[in-house]
């Protein structure tokens, strides 16, 4: 799942929804509609006064990549463009900001889990998602960043363009939300992917060629992949924008025709139906008018999510930021699914660090996985209801912490 900048997106786009402007698998039966429901009325955060959940749990797994994760959102914070994004939800920015640095520190004092869940318990107030229903159920899926092999040149091996972000191409700069197509003095609707794909792709701005179209098509769903050149280097590339169309779901279009069972969707049986049928492969990408190009991300900071900075592994979720407060530390609570069919509970704290077309309520989130196969693998057995929890300093205390850390 990306509101200005993108990071990696999920397969769980790939059945819902695709990149969004600047960002898991076989969905339930019935839990589309529910999730991408718009909940009437009423914040999407509801502060729980009792019931509060049990954090011990989520501390017993690895502390440095929370750290990490807390890092990279303290980094956002600094930044003059992340108080854009505040208030939401009834939290303003001195708020969130001054939350995430709370818990850095006192991650950073406290070993004991069970000290530490109280005095989290003491200085912070618990939000929870008011969830798809307003009962606080949360649709979880996950994501990750693929790694394909590729060429910056097209030859009969690599025949398959990935694009950088043409020049005729209008976007809102307040928003980063696509306009259109200018032509003169107008802007028009921007071509679909199968007018692109046909007749109305700019030339020259091709970016790098893959060896396979459903694998160009899937990087265009995940926002962001490694692609490995023949020289044997790796050039990451990122999400740069779209042509501004609604996404339209291949696998669901497959439901839809009788092709696929709903309940028995996953990409190992989507990709196993065009491997068997490759004619029907094309007709039913361009169904899908959303077409994403892309540009070249260098450094130790790939992939990034949409508040432009590094995802962590297990650490960093996509959520809705037009309704959820971006940055901040979220205790997840859902399950599981093991590589053997088995579920265990999953209880992690978290940061709100990204976005996805298909995030589009306080419903819906998206893990990330990491990069390659197997986060590939764990990512696409992600698909579990659950619950989420932000964490917020108590208002009393905001003052304290933010004179500690010179938050200005």
């Amino acid at each position: 799942m990306v509101s200005r900048g993108r990071a990696a997106l999920l397969f769980g786009l790939f059945l819902w929804a695709a990149c969004s402007p600047p960002s898991g698998v076989g969905p339930v039966a019935g839990s589309r509609g529910r999730s991408e429901r718009p909940l009437p009325g009423g914040a999407a955060l509801v502060r729980l006064g009792s019931g509060l959940p049990d954090l011990s749990g989520a501390l017993e797994t690895d502390r440095a990549s929370l750290l990490e994760a807390l890092e990279r959102s303290l980094t956002w914070f600094e930044r003059p463009s992340s108080r854009e994004y505040f208030p939401v939800s009834g939290i303003t920015h001195v708020r969130a900001w001054a939350s995430v640095y709370a818990l850095r520190e006192l991650l950073g004092q406290i070993e004991d889990p069970a000290e530490f869940a109280v005095e989290i318990r003491r200085q912070f107030d618990f939000y929870m998602s008011r969830g798809s229903d307003g009962r606080g159920t949360v649709l979880f899926t996950g994501y990750y960043a693929p790694v394909f092999e590729g060429s910056l040149t097209a030859s009969d091996e690599h025949r398959y363009p990935l694009y950088r972000l043409p020049d005729d191409l209008v976007v809102d700069e307040a928003t980063g939300e696509t306009r259109g197509r200018r032509v003169g003095n107008r802007i028009v609707p921007y071509p679909t992917r199968a007018q692109l794909e046909t007749s109305h792709m700019p030339t020259g701005f091709e970016l790098v060629w893959l060896r396979d179209r459903f694998q160009a098509y899937l990087v265009h769903v995940q926002g962001s992949a490694a692609i490995r050149l023949p020289d044997g280097s790796v050039m990451n590339i990122g999400y740069a924008g779209n042509n501004g169309h609604q996404y339209v779901s291949v696998a669901l279009e497959l439901v839809a025709d009788g092709v696929l069972r709903e309940d028995e969707l996953s990409l190992d049986v989507v990709r196993a139906y065009f491997d068997a049928h490759p004619d029907e492969l094309e007709p039913y990408l361009h169904r899908n008018p959303r077409f994403v190009f892309f540009r070249e991300e260098g450094g130790s900071d790939w992939p990034t999510g949409s508040l432009g900075v590094k995802v962590t592994p297990l650490r960093s979720i996509a959520a809705d930021k037009r309704v959820l407060p971006p940055g901040g530390v979220v205790l997840i609570t859902t399950r599981a699914a093991g590589a053997r069919g088995s579920a265990g509970r999953l209880e992690r704290l978290v940061l709100d660090q990204d976005s996805g077309g298909a995030i589009r309520s306080p419903g819906r989130a998206d893990i990330y996985f990491g990069i390659g196969p197997e986060a590939e693998e764990a990512a696409g057995r992600m698909h579990a209801e659950g619950r989420m929890y932000y964490l917020f300093l108590k208002p009393e205390r905001v003052a304290e912490w933010r004179a500690r850390g010179g938050l200005d």
